[in-house]
This record gives structure tokens, C-alpha cells and sequence, in this order.
């Protein structure tokens, strides 16, 4: 058995520092407003909850309006910029990595995260079971696999690869640090596993087969979902274009696993993804907006510094955004499940980007195809 902190390194110690104490749910009633002196609440004040931004009725009306097969959300919740869009006043890091999430459920048009804070370490059923506490009934998760299974790479503490990783794609412990318990402490509110293989060595790319032989191996390994969580979906994201084949199709179909849309600079524009998609269809979507493709493969520091504190649209993407409403009005007008996470390293402003996209769902509505997610 190879050990939690195997494929491990300490890197992003900011992020994990974040989720030290778990989400609670909301108080019950509302806390009373902050002196006017005191923008930003500390974490050690022992002060209120995050109390969510007043209601917006456009907004509210536009949720409405969406196909309820379609849950769309961010990635992460713990963004201070995102006050007055996403939560009522100025909140520190720190608390609303604790309490933000209650408030993140009650935006109208988020009805999903991706939990990606479970890629850097292994979450136990409990702590999934505190976030699945802090969320409505018909809210779902998307959840990262442990970068333990889900990179091939030993990696530094700058990201770069330091050896191969023994518990790759391991079977045994996909289902016991990733699979088993999100899905026991999610339960029904577990949407998306979602295994995003971070880029791979050259060597392990000139030996695909053997590759996808390991990658089958450990999707057809995972314990069913449907009976516990009945919208559950299992996805493989990529990093490398060089996967995108018909035998990666046929693993995925196999196991009964879906192709995650990954919209970053690694990877093609989604045109040229779009014939997996065709391949597995019928099926759920699965997508995941990262990166904007101007700061290029490695562009995450760069989009950040530009960008926070992520309470604007600082580079539009509309073309990415009508494609991907294509996308959606196709799947969901078939009647199949669809899941969205948006990162604020898309366009600048994660919540906003979402309302942007359910403003150009919205005009396709009526339009979209019934039997073809490229419709």
C-alpha cells in the first residue's frame, strides 16, 4: 500500500491552509451588520456567519429559465471579491473557507462546486459529510480525484515532476481515498468524480496502450454510484490532446465513465473536443472551464495576479461561452445531466462568467437539439 503523501508534495500550502476547519451550515437567523469601521471581518473575531448577497429577482428569473438537468458553479468558493455577488459584505479568506459555502448555495444560479481542495490530499467521509451538511438537497458536488492516483508525477513544490508515482491510476486506492468516501459522506448530493490526469510524461505518452490498459483497470474498479447518488458521473479530464482517441472512447464507454470538456490552453478549443463527446453520446456533460487560452499552458500565476480580486469579467471569452451554451442546450435538450464549473482564471470573475453563460443558455433555449450535444 503506498502511503497518503506518496504522490503528495507540500506545494499550494496557501490553498490547503484555507480548509483547515470545515464548512458549517448557515445560522438560522440573520447575524447582526458590522460596526461601520470594520470592513473585513477577521477569522479569530468570532463573528457572524457569511450571510449570502440579498436576492437578485433578474437572476432568480433567470434560473427559472435553465433546464434542470443543468447545475453550474465555480471552482472553490473561498474568493473575498466576490462580495456582493455571492455574499453580503467583506468576509477574510479564512472565514469564508469555513462558512461560505451555506451562502454559495443559496446564489440562484449555483447549484454546483468543484471541491478541488480533495486533489491535493485525500478527504475522509466525514469532512465530505460536513460540506454535504452545509448545502440544499438538490445541490451536487464535483469532486477532484487525489493527485495520489490522478498524476503520474512525484512533484515538487513548484510543480515540477520529480519522479514517477507508484499509486497511479492505482485501483485499490481510488476507491479507498477518493471513490468510497466521498460517496459516503456525499451521499445523493455527490454529482462528479472527476479524475483530471495532470500532464504526462513523454514516455508513458508513447505507450498508450498500456496506458489506457491501467486507466480501465481503475474505472472498472470504483463501486457503483446510481444506488447512493442517483445523478452521480464518473469523468477522466486531460491534459494531453494526444489521448483524445477512439480507444480512450472505448474505455470510457466500457467502464461506463464519461469525457470531463477541460477548456484550458493544454487542451484543443472545444470544437476539436466535441467528437468524444460524440463518441459517448448518449451521455452527461462534464465540463470544467479553467484557464483563458490568452496566458497560454501555464498561465494560472499570470492570470491570477491580473485578475484578482476576481470581481470582474477582465477578459471576455464569448465565443468559449456561446460554444459551450451550444453544448449544454444539445445535452440537456436530450434530456441528460449536465455539470459546469467555472474557475475565475476563465474570464476573470467565476460567478460572473456563470451568469453570462445561463444569459446565452437562455437565448438558445428552444433551439438546442435533441439528439446531438453539438446541435
Amino acid at each position: 500500500m503506498v502511503p497518503h503523501n506518496a504522490a503528495h508534495p507540500p506545494r499550494l500550502a496557501m490553498q490547503e491552509s484555507l480548509f483547515d476547519e470545515l464548512p458549517q451550515p448557515a445560522p438560522p437567523a440573520p447575524a447582526p451588520a458590522p460596526a461601520p469601521a470594520a470592513r473585513k471581518r477577521p477569522a479569530s473575531s468570532g463573528g457572524p456567519k457569511v450571510r449570502p448577497a440579498p436576492p437578485d429577482p433578474a437572476q432568480q428569473a433567470l434560473a427559472r429559465s435553465l433546464p434542470p438537468q443543468l447545475r453550474l458553479g465555480t471552482s472553490s468558493w473561498f474568493f473575498p471579491g466576490w462580495a456582493g455577488m455571492v455574499w453580503e459584505g467583506d468576509y477574510e479568506q479564512s472565514v469564508l473557507s469555513k462558512h461560505g459555502l451555506a451562502a454559495y448555495a443559496q446564489h440562484p444560479l449555483l447549484r454546483t462546486v468543484s471541491l478541488d481542495r480533495s486533489f491535493y490530499r485525500p478527504l475522509t467521509a466525514s469532512q465530505y459529510a460536513a460540506y454535504a451538511a452545509a448545502v440544499p438537497e438538490d445541490f451536487r458536488f464535483i469532486v477532484k480525484a487525489p493527485s495520489l492516483v490522478a498524476d503520474a508525477l512525484v512533484r515538487g513544490e513548484d510543480g515540477r515532476g520529480m519522479q514517477a508515482n507508484p499509486a497511479f491510476l492505482d485501483p485499490t486506492l481510488a476507491v479507498q481515498e477518493f471513490a468510497a468516501p466521498a460517496l459516503a459522506g456525499l451521499g445523493p448530493k455527490l454529482g462528479v468524480l472527476v479524475f483530471q490526469l495532470s500532464p504526462l510524461p513523454g514516455p508513458m505518452l508513447g505507450q498508450l496502450p498500456e496506458l489506457l490498459e491501467r486507466l480501465r483497470r481503475m474505472l472498472t474498479a470504483l463501486p457503483p454510484l446510481r444506488t447512493q447518488a442517483p445523478d452521480a458521473v464518473v469523468a477522466v479530464e486531460l491534459r494531453n490532446p494526444e489521448l483524445l482517441t477512439p480507444a480512450l472512447a472505448q474505455v470510457l464507454r466500457e467502464a461506463g465513465a464519461t469525457y470531463c470538456l477541460g477548456l484550458h490552453p493544454k487542451m484543443p478549443p472545444i470544437g476539436e473536443q466535441l467528437p468524444m463527446l460524440r463518441a459517448l453520446w448518449p451521455g452527461p456533460l462534464v465540463c470544467r472551464w479553467n484557464l483563458n487560452r490568452l496566458h497560454g499552458a501555464y498561465g494560472y500565476e499570470e492570470a491570477k495576479k491580473l485578475y484578482e480580486p476576481f470581481d470582474k469579467l477582465a477578459d471576455p471569452d464569448p465565443q468559449t461561452r456561446e460554444a459551450l451554451a451550444r453544448v449544454i442546450a444539445g445535452t440537456t435538450g436530450a434530456g441528460q445531466l449536465a455539470y459546469v464549473a467555472i474557475n475565475n482564471k476563465a474570464e476573470g470573475s467565476a460567478p460572473l462568467s456563470v451568469v453570462a453563460l445561463a444569459q446565452a443558455l437562455a437565448r438558445l433555449r428552444g433551439d438546442a437539439g435533441t439528439g446531438h450535444p453539438a446541435d
